[in-house]
C-alpha cells in the first residue's frame, strides 16, 4: 500500500505539469476566452464608436470627429474617415458582441487601431506623458482584436450557429432539399 501511494503522488504532479505546459487548448476554456475577449472589445469599441458617430457618452460627435481626423490625423476628407472609423468601431463592436462576422470585425478593428497609431499616436511614443496618448493602448487593442479575427468567435456566437446550419444543409441530400424526399415517405 505504501508503494501505491508513493507512485500516485509523482503521477499527479506529472499530470499537473502536463496540463500547465500543454500547448493544446481545451475547447471550452478557449471558447470562454474568445467570448470574454469579444465582449470586452465590444464594450470598448461600441462606446468609442458611439461617441464618434452620435456624440453619446459626452463624445465629440461626427462633426468634431471629422475636424479631428482632418486636422490632427491628416486624413482627408475628415468626414469620410470619421464615419468610416465610427462605423468600424461601433459596428465592429456590435458584431463582436453578437459573434456575427467576428473575423471581419476583428480584422477591421485591427486596421483601425493601426491607422490610429500611424496617423496620431506613433509620434508620441509608447508611453506619452503630459496629457497626450502613446500608442500602447492602440497596439494592445489592435492585436487583441486579431484574436477573434484569426480564431473566429467560438461556439458561443451567431457565427457558430450559422456554421452548424450550413454544415447541416450541406449534409442533407439534394433530393430531400428539393422536396422529393425518399420513396415511400
Amino acid at each position: 500500500m505504501v508503494t501505491t501511494s508513493v507512485r500516485k503522488a509523482p503521477s499527479r504532479s506529472r499530470e499537473l505539469l502536463k496540463v500547465l505546459l500543454s500547448s493544446r487548448t481545451a475547447a471550452l476554456p478557449a471558447d470562454l476566452c474568445l467570448l470574454a475577449v469579444r465582449l470586452v472589445l465590444a464594450w470598448i469599441f461600441i462606446y468609442h464608436g458611439s461617441r464618434r458617430l452620435f456624440g453619446w457618452f459626452d463624445g465629440p460627435g461626427l462633426h468634431q470627429s471629422a475636424t479631428y481626423f482632418a486636422n490632427t490625423a491628416h486624413l482627408h476628407p475628415g468626414e469620410l474617415f470619421a464615419v468610416l472609423g465610427g462605423v468600424i468601431e461601433f459596428g465592429g463592436g456590435i458584431a463582436l458582441a453578437l459573434g456575427l462576422f467576428s473575423r471581419l470585425a476583428g480584422v477591421a478593428i485591427f486596421g483601425d487601431m493601426m491607422i490610429a497609431i500611424i496617423t496620431v499616436t506613433w509620434a508620441n511614443g509608447i508611453n506619452a506623458t503630459g496629457g497626450t496618448s502613446g500608442y500602447e493602448l492602440n497596439l494592445a487593442l489592435g492585436f487583441l482584436a486579431l484574436v477573434p479575427g484569426v480564431f473566429g468567435s467560438g461556439r458561443f456566437s451567431i457565427d457558430a450557429e450559422l456554421e452548424r446550419r450550413l454544415q447541416k444543409a450541406d449534409a442533407t441530400p439534394a433530393a430531400e432539399r428539393a422536396g422529393g424526399g425518399s420513396p415511400g415517405s
